[in-house]
């Protein structure tokens, strides 16, 4: 079917990929580390129910469907809040509804930490999905207008892996603090540090390098624009891709790989462990790394991105073949291999802000962010219902093969429909 709407119907000149908007800005870098800060508490705030879950349950009266529940809170909020985020950052800018929602946020985490029933936690958590909705594409936003455009996905993707470390704060170091000052002690300290943050951000942050002339008319331009981005193919294309690229990534990291390789493959929980860490290290450490090979040295988007989809589905289908003989040697290079394969989000969201018109990036991030974090909470619970029974029941790997296929046949059908995506503009 030929799409009605394409990229080229988005005609605006390009400058060239190595114009800098603010040469010599010390202001910039700032707005990076901050930004980075930013993202790296949204990471923490959407896995932080894991550690302290045994004190939840104990003193809310929760079971495991009601964690899982209040866990999935974080996620549905963030994702739907996606839909107007695009028109509010490209109308007032990342500066004030950062710091606005970043407020909202705190206010949940107090909230939370003061939290006597599950409604009121589910309350909490849904408030820090809304605030913490903005700490990715605010901050790419303002990297978009204070960097050159050959630098673009280096330093989305370098804030995407500093951004990480809220992942590993939210496991031992949280339970350290927690076992010191209780989990409820714990969140009240983190919301006042995630305060003083977001006063320094408000600060120091500018949406535009000096000499930036806004466009005008931008309430009449954001409507239209909603409209002629949902027309394009090329968007379907990108959303779809990190609705499967982040969401199976998630759905590994945060459950099915960990009971596939004990219960599955007969690992102990150490190994099963490091595992895990590999799967992490190797998304960490691709993320500058795949956006320098796009913005330095292939000079394309979709040489990048295509490639790691093809490669994230052969190495899924093939761990369909894995037994409880396979060596931890494969096991722990092939899982750093899914997580660097996984890593190249930030191309995704690259390639669609440089589709369309530079007064639309915020709305196009958006669009397509908001199908990458419903895809974390979306595969997470389709993996679950193919699963024939409790994973403490199983004792084969077979049983999970139906985790492979579907990762496999995802990646297989959206490398197909990103090979029709025309690539980036930017360095044409």
């Amino acid at each position: 079917m030929t799409p009605s709407l394409t990229s080229d119907d988005f005609s605006e000149p390009f400058l060239s990929a190595s114009w800098d908007p603010a040469p010599k800005s010390s202001r910039r870098w700032a707005i990076f580390v901050l930004g980075s800060l930013g993202l790296a508490f949204s990471m923490f705030y959407r896995v932080s129910i894991a550690v302290i879950s045994p004190d939840l349950a104990l003193e809310l009266s929760l079971t495991s469907s009601q964690l899982g529940t209040l866990s999935a809170a974080f996620f549905y909020s963030f994702a739907l809040s996606q839909l107007p985020l695009g028109v509010l950052l490209d109308r007032w800018g990342s500066r004030i509804i950062m710091t606005i929602l970043g407020l909202v946020a705190v206010i949940g985490v107090c909230l939370f930490a003061l939290a006597q029933k599950l409604e009121w936690a589910i309350l909490a958590r849904m408030l820090m999905g809304i605030g913490m909705s903005s700490n990715l594409i605010g901050v790419l936003t303002l990297l978009a207008a204070w960097f050159p455009v050959n630098r673009f996905a280096f330093l989305a993707g370098s804030v995407a892996s500093i951004g990480t470390i809220g992942n590993l704060l939210a496991a031992t170091p949280l339970a350290l603090l927690s076992n010191l000052v209780g989990w409820r002690g714990s969140f009240w300290i983190i919301a006042g540090v995630n305060f003083v943050i977001i006063i320094f951000f408000f600060l120091v942050t500018r949406n535009y390098p000096p000499g930036h002339v806004s466009s005008k008319d931008k309430g009449v331009k954001s409507l239209l624009g909603i409209g002629r981005l949902l027309c394009m193919y090329s968007y379907w294309a990108l959303g779809l891709s990190g609705f499967v690229r982040y969401g199976y990534f998630v759905a590994l990291q945060g459950l099915w790989a960990s009971l596939f390789l004990i219960y599955g493959l007969g690992l102990d929980e150490i190994s099963a462990a490091n595992a895990i860490f590999c799967l992490g290290l190797g998304f960490m450490i691709g993320l500058p790394v795949s956006g320098r090979i796009s913005d330095s040295i292939l000079r394309s988007r979709k040489k990048v991105a295509l490639p790691s989809f093809i490669g994230s589905f052969v190495l899924t289908i093939s761990i369909i073949w894995w037994t409880k003989d396979t060596g931890y040697l494969l096991i722990y290079f092939s899982f750093f291999s899914l997580g660097f394969l996984a890593s190249p989000g930030q191309i995704i969201l690259a390639h669609i802000k440089e589709l369309v018109p530079s007064d639309m990036t915020a709305r196009a991030m958006t669009g397509v962010n908001f199908f990458t974090t419903l895809g974390g909470a979306a595969f997470i619970q389709i993996l679950g219902w193919l699963i024939e029974s409790d994973p403490l029941n199983i004792a084969k790997p077979e049983i999970f093969c139906p985790v492979w296929y579907v990762g496999a046949g995802s990646f297989a059908m959206i490398s197909v429909l990103y090979s029709f995506v025309p690539d980036s503009r930017a360095f044409h």
